[in-house]
């Protein structure tokens, strides 16, 4: 069998129809999670996990409310005036924000089946052009998710079509938009280091309750709580795919354990407690305390912490399975738990005066130790979920180009987005540690978690104003009274927590601050690299005037030159041809971008189009990808990309005998999905061995050039139709004849300093900040999972 030569059948779908669904199983699998639901079995089963992943946090706050909100500012005194004020606060937090925001409003606004802060940024940058990618497309626009119309009206109103001009007139305030985003992830982030540190140590802390002196417990707590972060951190490479069966288990028993005590100690020790959930006590309570009230409330807000991940965590689930979760029976259960401690709380105040208000009080003495570990174990799941979303927004950030490089490692094949960041994990470890030895009570950790976790709640109330008008286009009368009912209620939150700054609230600030400074620089960076690359690409004429051989020797093989740039030829390609005057018979000037979807189809992943007439061998491939897309490895996608390379030459429309530039620069493209997403597809066949037959294959010889002993063999397997016209056979050949003498990749090493006459903040972001992180970060072989081997970098200084 000689390399040269293409079949024609469908005897190959036979080997390759197998790998069709694994290949889109990792790539696809949350743009199935979004799909409308039909079976109630499927939303019950989704509603059973969540509870796992979702409410794991949410669920262990019983254990430090009350302990935080206690701890200082005020006292339990006889009347039962300040418990019953707090439980009332608990309540109506409890119903106001997590049942009557998040579950009835926030969730509406997905996008495309993915929340998150981002998600909603997302949604803003495509209804109002104000994107901070620099390299976006007209041609991104036509995306099957690029467009969400959630809105009862498709017309927007005058204001809305006012609000859209004038964000995208002000460059201002599409900054403060980014700003909030970024602020919201650093605050996730901020989360994702507290919550472990907080959830473990309140959970341990039970100890004390234990046959032992109390002088000793403290001695026994820290040490405890570090080895459980320790191992708990420890073990997130192996993923939570293995041990994930085991999470919704550990929360249903949780909750239904402190839903019984709750229950038991309100029919035990005071039925009438149900009154305090009356609006009059949280008057009564605030009108008694007056400021010190106030302060209590950054304890008191501890009891929704947890509730943004019902929106975060959505693209795992449906909007149904996660009402449903909530609503019957993670609610229902707080509630009872709290009223449960208040009920005892308010028979017992000798043990208040001592301070000892903790959740372990109030559990029976007989079954304090098997609640104590079933708490650790449901401390673990609610850590384990917040460590996952950290990852994955790190990720998202990431990809739209906010935050350095990082090696992502997903750890199931068959769940998506279960993911592992190395870097980030130890990072994560080493600032959970220094928290909890360095505070060592619930009180500072409590003031701590509290003000990252209603940091984000406002931040999303703030884009979700926004998001009413513009994308709902919703009256701009209901935005302003969502903004100021919810805001207000976050605000006072906000402040009370923001007040205790000395006390513990000043570490998710240090850290947003600091990771806020990594992600505007790297951002920054980003930016003045793309617009230098946009303003000394090479024309396209001065390509095209070197005639087809461009002027210097083509040897065999594919030439793949990266670049960010989506029109152009980049300056690297000039500075190595200039070098080194000869190139691969085959280029392909590949751009990988992201685009402000969560995912993009993979019939719709790759943006194709020749650079010059066909004789010159040249082409353009735009590969886009989602924020929460999963990347191929080398292989499958350089599989990927020459079978649609292949598919374009097939069922491309450009003339061979005329320029199809414009004017400007301007290409045709065509898009082009993965061989796996039609069985009409051409498909790849490889083969190393000498003697290679596929039987049952009609094969069709295309004349080439005799091969001795070759290494690979290259065939293409296409469809029976179209029929293909000789022009491109002949293409089709040059392209098999290239793949199997190897794949090169040019990347472009440069490296960016300030001008001399720029101001002492860019020379400082440029020369100093954006320059540590390039070093320090993942080089963009890693993050395109290039083999070293096959890569070729082409260095570049010059001032921006």
């Amino acid at each position: 069998m000689l390399p040269g030569k293409f079949c024609k059948g469908s005897s190959f779908n036979g080997v390759t129809g197998a790998l069709k669904q694994a290949n889109m199983d990792l790539e696809t699998g949350s743009n199935k999670n979004h799909v409308k639901r039909e079976s109630w079995r499927t939303v019950l089963t989704l509603a059973y996990q969540s509870l796992g992943i979702v409410y794991g946090d949410l669920s262990t706050s019983p254990l430090y409310v009350f302990n935080s909100t206690f701890a200082e500012d005020i006292n339990h005194s006889e009347t039962n005036e300040e418990i019953y004020g707090v439980l009332s606060f608990v309540f109506w937090t409890l119903t106001l924000v997590p049942l009557v925001k998040y579950v009835f409003i926030v969730l509406k606004a997905d996008d495309n089946g993915e929340g998150g802060t981002f998600a909603l940024y997302s949604l803003l940058c495509r209804h109002a052009r104000v994107s901070s990618l620099p390299n976006n497309q007209l041609a991104d626009e036509e995306l099957s998710s690029y467009k969400t119309e959630v809105g009862a009206n498709p017309d927007p109103d005058r204001i809305g079509s006012r609000l859209k001009s004038t964000l995208e007139k002000h460059r201002v305030l599409q900054r403060i938009l980014l700003i909030l985003a970024l602020i919201g992830a650093c605050m996730v982030i901020g989360d994702g280091i507290l919550t472990p540190a907080i959830s473990v140590f309140s959970a341990v802390s039970g100890v004390e309750q234990l046959a032992m002196h109390k002088e000793h417990h403290k001695y026994v707590e820290v040490p405890v709580a570090c080895i459980i972060l320790i191992g708990l951190f420890a073990l997130q490479h192996y993923g939570t795919h293995r041990v994930g069966f085991l999470f919704a288990p550990v929360v249903i028993i949780w909750l239904l354990t402190i839903s019984a005590i709750g229950l038991y100690n309100v029919l035990h020790w005071n039925p009438h407690v149900y009154r305090a959930l009356s609006p009059y006590y949280m008057y009564n309570f605030l009108k008694k305390t007056q400021k010190r009230g106030w302060l209590s409330l950054g304890g008191i807000l501890l009891c929704i912490t947890g509730s943004e991940a019902m929106f975060a965590d959505l693209g795992h689930f449906s909007q149904l399975s996660i009402k449903i979760a909530f609503t019957t029976f993670v609610y229902p259960s707080l509630i009872l738990a709290y009223m449960g401690q208040a009920a005892y709380l308010s028979q017992h105040h000798m043990t208040a005066h001592d301070n000892d208000v903790g959740f372990y009080v109030s559990v029976p003495e007989k079954i304090r130790l098997p609640v104590l570990v079933i708490a650790i174990l449901a401390a673990v799941v609610g850590s384990q979920a917040i460590i996952t979303g950290t990852f994955s927004i790190i990720n998202q950030c990431s990809s739209l180009g906010c935050f350095p490089r990082v090696k992502v490692v997903h750890t199931s094949t068959s769940i998506h987005g279960q993911i592992y960041i190395p870097e980030i994990n130890w990072i994560l470890m080493i600032l959970c540690l220094a928290v909890t030895v360095g505070f060592r009570d619930t009180r500072r950790l409590g003031n701590a978690s509290g003000l990252a976790v209603i940091t984000v709640m406002l931040v999303t109330t703030c884009l979700m104003s926004v998001v009413m008008v513009l994308c709902w286009h919703q009256s701009i009368f209901y935005a302003i009274c969502f903004l100021f009912f919810f805001g207000t209620i976050e605000a006072l939150y906000f402040t009370a927590s923001l007040v205790k700054f000395l006390e513990g609230a000043w570490v998710p600030i240090a850290l947003a601050l600091i990771f806020m400074i990594v992600m505007y620089v790297w951002h920054f960076g980003t930016i003045q690299k793309f617009e230098f690359d946009l303003q000394n690409k090479v024309s396209v004429d001065w390509l095209l005037s070197l005639g087809p051989s461009l002027g210097i020797v083509r040897v065999r093989g594919i030439g793949l030159i990266h670049t960010e740039l989506v029109s152009g030829i980049p300056a690297i390609f000039s500075h190595f041809v200039t070098n080194l005057p000869a190139f691969h018979q085959v280029l392909v000037f590949l751009c990988v971008k992201s685009v402000p979807v969560p995912h993009v189809e993979q019939e719709e992943r790759f943006l194709l189009g020749h650079v010059g007439p066909r004789e010159y061998r040249i082409y353009r491939c735009i590969v886009r990808y989602g924020y929460r897309d999963v990347h191929k490895d080398d292989m499958e996608f350089e599989n990927d990309l020459i079978c649609s390379i292949a598919e374009f030459i097939r069922t491309g429309k450009s003339d061979t005998n005329r320029d199809i530039h414009s004017g400007n620069n301007n290409e045709k493209m065509m898009v082009v999905g993965t061989p796996s997403t039609s069985a009409q597809s051409i498909n790849m066949w490889e083969d190393k061995s000498e003697d290679s037959e596929m039987a049952g294959t009609s094969e069709q010889d295309i004349q080439s050039p005799e091969v001795k002993k070759p290494k690979k063999r290259v065939r293409f397997v296409v469809p029976e139709s179209p029929k293909i016209d000789r022009v491109a056979q002949d293409e089709l050949q040059e392209l098999m004849e290239a793949r199997e003498s190897g794949v090169a990749y040019i990347l472009g090493h440069s490296y960016m300093k300030a001008k001399p006459a720029s101001g002492f903040m860019k020379k400082l972001a440029i020369n100093y900040g954006y320059e540590f992180l390039r070093r320090n970060s993942r080089a963009s072989t890693n993050a395109l999972n290039v083999p070293h081997a096959s890569t070729l970098e082409v260095g570049m200084g010059y001032y921006v």
